[in-house]
């Protein structure tokens, strides 16, 4: 293992998918243009990423290792962990209504667009709100009230399941999906013009 900590890698893939959803957000507000075909390839690709690691891979380590340490650590953030949450159990199906409302502008037109849209704007909202209470309120007091047990558990994990897109290793699997997304998304997270 490298000898970084969960509490690192986890500010780490939080400022990944920030970039990610900033790009994101301005490669949709500057829209298909005559590049169609590459837009709508390039934005299910971002959400694609979002359902593939986020949702998968980070939110189960927090939900299963950093949340019950804590609740048992610091119980006085039971309200905060239970509405994180909350976000957790309904994120995965939020990035899939996107990738339909995606499905829909590209195939039924432009009548869809402001749906999309509006979606997208609320689920980038809601996720660098769940991303910052994370920052402000829970990782502080893991780093002050868990145990040295309890973080080279976490460490652990964290590591095992680290973003490539944050440093983690690259899984010649999605080689084809983090090529695309640094090759055609906008900055901050790829090289595209949008």
């Amino acid at each position: 293992m490298s000898g970084s900590s969960a509490l690192s890698i986890i500010r780490e893939e939080h400022a990944a998918v920030s970039a990610l959803l900033r790009s994101l957000r301005l490669l949709v507000d500057k829209g298909p243009g005559e590049q169609r075909v590459r837009f709508f390839e390039s934005v299910r690709a971002m959400l694609f990423y979002m359902d593939e690691f986020p949702e998968r891979r980070h939110h189960p380590n927090e939900s299963r290792l950093l949340f019950p340490m804590l609740w048992r650590a610091a119980p006085e953030v039971q309200p905060i962990l239970e509405r994180l949450e909350e976000d957790h159990a309904v994120g995965e199906r939020r990035v899939r209504e996107l990738q339909q409302m995606l499905a829909a502008w590209e195939f039924l037109g432009e009548s869809r667009r402001t749906a999309f849209v509006a979606g997208l704007q609320d689920y980038v909202h809601k996720y660098l709100q769940h991303m910052h209470t994370e920052e402000m309120h829970l990782l502080p007091l893991a780093a002050t009230r868990l145990s040295p047990q309890d973080h080279a558990e976490l460490n652990a994990a964290f590591e095992a399941a680290r973003d490539p897109l944050a440093g983690g290793r690259q899984d010649a699997m999605y080689a084809e999906l983090f090529d695309h997304i640094v090759q055609h998304a906008p900055a901050p997270i790829g090289l595209g013009q949008g």
